[in-house]
């Protein structure tokens, strides 16, 4: 690894300790620095207190892993397929885990099976989005992103008619949490677990991430277990898909720009980039979360609008490239 990947990786670090600052700070109710201490202190304003420790903290942080983990998913299916243009909302990962996921809300189950169904949804996808762009025995990219288009129109169809069949009262929450919402992601301790123990598995497996990503048939040459390594790319693509949708809705983007973004500046080093992805997909989703919090403000905006503004020119304009 170079010494200019390592700078380059620690000043990510200042970012997004800036971007979470930043998150913490801004929104309809401005708070200094110093208010911010006072509270940290067990001192300032009442409001401020329930503003920064009860609120915008559990959001933020929150925001921060699972940006985390869809810039993650995202590299990894770009690793696998070879191609830029791969990321779990593209391919339809994120549409199997919301169907999963709103399938478990309906019928009534409890966190812990929302997770599972989200997971089973995502994983599903996988497979049918993977297995069926290799029917001819490898890697197809036009193949690939057709069956994930064809794909993620099936699962909108099939949120769609769950939605016409929900109770009314329902809808409003349900409309926001698909359309990617941090509003009510209070919960930041799966996201981060899942972030923190994806890393460490990935992080000892960077040396065969790095030969997997020149080709199958190069790696299995040199003695790499292909499929083994191939299959837990798939599950933890799946189980970090299934975890953001769970905590935050379907949030598109993320998962394409950032990876792409960083290897112009850290190469195909994967034992630089995925966690350059964990800081600055996390950077970024808290940013776009906060700018979703005050651009209207009071009023809220899902995040996934503010995601899917700034991705869809630059997914055209990446798409242009890969034409030419």
């Amino acid at each position: 690894m170079s010494h200019q990947g390592y700078r380059l990786l620690y000043w990510l670090l200042p970012l997004a300790a800036l971007a979470l600052l930043t998150g913490l700070l801004v929104g309809s109710v401005q708070i200094s620095p110093g208010e911010a201490w006072a509270v940290l202190n067990g001192q300032g304003d009442p409001l401020h207190q329930t503003l920064l420790l009860e609120l915008r903290l559990p959001r933020v942080l929150a925001a921060f892993a699972v940006g985390g983990l869809l810039a993650i998913a995202g590299a990894l299916m770009q690793l696998l397929l070879r191609n830029p243009l791969a990321d779990p909302y593209v391919l339809g990962l994120s549409g199997g885990a919301a169907t999963g996921a709103l399938l478990a809300l309906l019928s009534g189950a409890g966190a812990i099976w929302v997770s599972g169904s989200a997971f089973i949804g995502a994983l599903v996808s996988t497979l049918l989005v993977f297995g069926l762009a290799r029917l001819s025995g490898n890697w197809n990219p036009l193949r690939l992103l057709l069956t994930g288009v064809v794909l993620a129109s099936g699962w909108g169809a099939m949120i769609s008619f769950m939605l016409a069949v929900s109770p009314s009262r329902e809808l409003p929450g349900m409309l926001y949490w698909l359309m990617g919402d941090l509003a009510y992601a209070q919960g930041f301790a799966l996201p981060w677990f899942t972030l923190l123990l994806v890393l460490l598995i990935l992080q000892p497996l960077g040396r065969s991430l790095n030969v997997l990503s020149r080709g199958s048939l190069q790696a299995a040459s040199l003695g790499m277990a292909v499929p083994r390594v191939e299959g837990l790319i798939y599950l933890l693509a799946a189980l970090m898909t299934a975890v953001a949708v769970t905590v935050a809705g379907s949030i598109g983007f993320v998962g394409l720009l950032v990876p792409h973004a960083l290897r112009l500046l850290f190469g195909y080093d994967q034992r630089l980039l995925l966690p350059a992805c964990a800081l600055a997909g996390g950077s970024l989703l808290v940013l776009a979360d906060t700018l979703a919090r005050t651009l209207l403000a009071p009023q809220q905006l899902p995040v996934g609008v503010i995601t899917a503004l700034i991705g869809v020119p630059a997914f055209l304009w990446l798409l242009s490239r890969r034409a030419t």
